[in-house]
């Protein structure tokens, strides 16, 4: 199937109820769920974040990247080093602070990464990811491989990110502000750019599209958005170490975007929230006979992801969207008088 075809960015009526439906939901979890529920709900926002962030450079700019969590982990130390030991940092400052150091850093990384294409871009992400990966892992005065504990979440002064409750549905008006900014960028004209350049890279340049500005922008914006992730996981977690920039990370990311659907964002959510269910559901599979099922969970998730992307090349946003579709009643054809033919639908 072709990028085009694999790619629903334009969500049905019924798609949009299913969304409206899914905010409500999330709006209304934490009266019916308990405290741990409801933190393992926060931690599945934060990672459709994280999805949807890799979901403008993958499913719209058509790049994929094996080392997005670089990004993602940047923010968590750079809030594991603003808060002092002894008491809470402002979270006015120190959000944008380390939004703005993960954008830097991609967009430093993507100055030298967008310039190449096809296997050698994916190549060279990947490649950029390790060395950020090992200069914390190996660095003690950067964390090492223990990594850093966050004392104290971030104070908001307006409200008390420390009640689990209220933490909650921070990150959920987090997840809403940020799908409202990107379904609104995909149909600008530098959101046409980018899926034009999806499709065709040539044919836009030769129309007079400066493709390498256009990549660059979308790369730093990419990486600024899983920084907005990554100061929330190290926030919710209190503990950030080199893991999180590690490539199991970036792979994750990218099954959440295939297992959703590419190019529409309320794919990249459900993606996130599929994946960390299937991944407790796999976990806790019990042992038959001497095998145990729940210990080789990554292998359950690796055949799931591949028929997906054999049966469901839109994910399972396409599947709800194909479904939903044949339940609508169809229109009864109006027979044409003697002589005259039926105009098409």
């Amino acid at each position: 199937m072709s990028a085009v075809k694999a790619n629903l960015e334009t969500l049905p009526r019924s798609l949009q109820v299913v969304v409206v439906l899914g905010l409500i939901a999330l709006l209304a979890f934490p009266f019916v769920g308990t405290d741990f529920y409801t933190q393992m709900v926060a931690r599945m926002m934060i990672l459709a974040i994280f999805a949807m962030s890799l979901d403008l450079l993958q499913g719209v700019t058509g790049l994929v990247s094996l080392g997005h969590a670089a990004y993602f982990g940047l923010a968590g130390y750079a809030l594991a080093f603003l808060t002092p030991q002894d008491g809470p940092v402002s979270l006015w400052w120190t959000l944008p602070l380390a939004v703005a150091a993960s954008g830097l850093g991609a967009l430093v990384i993507g100055f030298f990464v967008v310039r190449t294409r096809g296997i050698y871009f994916i190549m060279v992400t990947m490649a950029f990811a390790q060395m950020v990966f090992f200069l914390f892992f190996d660095n003690k005065a950067l964390g090492g491989s223990d990594g850093i504990y966050i004392n104290f979440k971030p104070n908001a002064h307006l409200f008390d990110l420390e009640s689990k409750r209220v933490f909650y549905y921070f990150t959920l008006a987090v997840l809403a502000l940020v799908y409202l900014f990107l379904r609104r960028l995909l149909f600008s004209p530098f959101g046409r750019a980018l899926a034009g350049i999806r499709v065709n890279e040539h044919r836009m340049r030769a129309m007079g599209f400066s493709t390498f500005g256009y990549k660059l922008a979308a790369f730093t914006l990419s990486g600024a958005l899983a920084g907005l992730a990554g100061y929330l996981w190290g926030a919710q977690t209190g503990f950030v170490n080199p893991e999180l920039m590690g490539f199991h990370m970036s792979a994750h990311a990218i099954m959440m975007v295939i297992l959703g659907g590419m190019g529409n964002f309320a794919g990249a959510i459900a993606g996130a929230f599929a994946f960390e269910y299937l991944l407790h559901a796999f976990k806790d599979l019990p042992s038959v006979g001497g095998f145990d099922a729940g210990k080789h969970w990554q292998l359950w998730m690796g055949l799931f992801i591949v028929l997906v992307v054999a049966f469901a090349p839109r994910g399972l946003l396409g599947v709800l969207e194909h479904l939903l579709r044949r339940r609508e009643p169809r229109a009864t054809p109006v027979a044409a008088p003697l002589g005259e033919e039926v105009p098409d639908a």
